[in-house]
């Protein structure tokens, strides 16, 4: 398995379509599966989206490539997430303006890549001064005092929460906030 569907609430599960179901207008035929990786669970591929961005696919065990497909959609709290993906593939299918992935906001990407930015600077002897500095602008972070500063606490944060990424932590980035 090359990435982890159960943790992806952006992969979409492929099964396929039930009987009762109709099928002469099933999209599935549009799906390039010759990239496919077979393995016990099925064969794992990817959509690629007008934007670059791409879908993951896993078309489960026992589902030929040439059977029209149904998504499977588990009801559970990461189910809107994987509508949410389904949305995306079918608006692409269709030649549709495709969603954006709401689950990795711009904000949520910028404060990743400063955590990881953060622990590489710790990792590499930086003071967490000097990483705030770098971070945060050298002016700013000279305008107040460290000891008492936001930017310290802020900073320290990126660190601790960038370690806990490094852990396994980096799979909520695949997730919506739950509340």
């Amino acid at each position: 398995m090359t990435w982890s569907p159960e943790l992806d609430t952006g992969a979409v599960l492929l099964t396929s379509t039930a009987t009762i179901a109709p099928t002469e207008r099933n999209l599935s035929h549009l799906l390039d599966q010759t990239q496919a990786q077979p393995d016990e669970f099925g064969s794992f591929f990817r959509h690629v989206l007008p934007d670059g961005n791409a879908v993951q696919l896993l078309r489960l065990a026992g589902v030929g490539a040439d059977e029209p497909l149904a998504a499977l959609i588990p009801i559970d709290p990461d189910a809107l997430d994987r509508v949410e993906a389904l949305l995306r593939l079918v608006q692409s299918l269709m030649g549709r303006r495709v969603a954006e992935d709401t689950r990795l906001t711009r904000q949520k990407r910028r404060r990743a890549r400063h955590m990881l930015q953060a622990v590489d600077g710790r990792a590499n002897g930086a003071s967490y001064r000097e990483i705030g500095g770098v971070i945060y602008g050298r002016e700013r972070v000279a305008s107040e005092p460290w000891k008492t500063s936001a930017l310290r606490d802020a900073t320290m944060d990126l660190v601790k929460d960038g370690l806990a990424m490094i852990v396994g932590g980096y799979r909520n980035l695949l997730r919506h906030r739950r509340r």
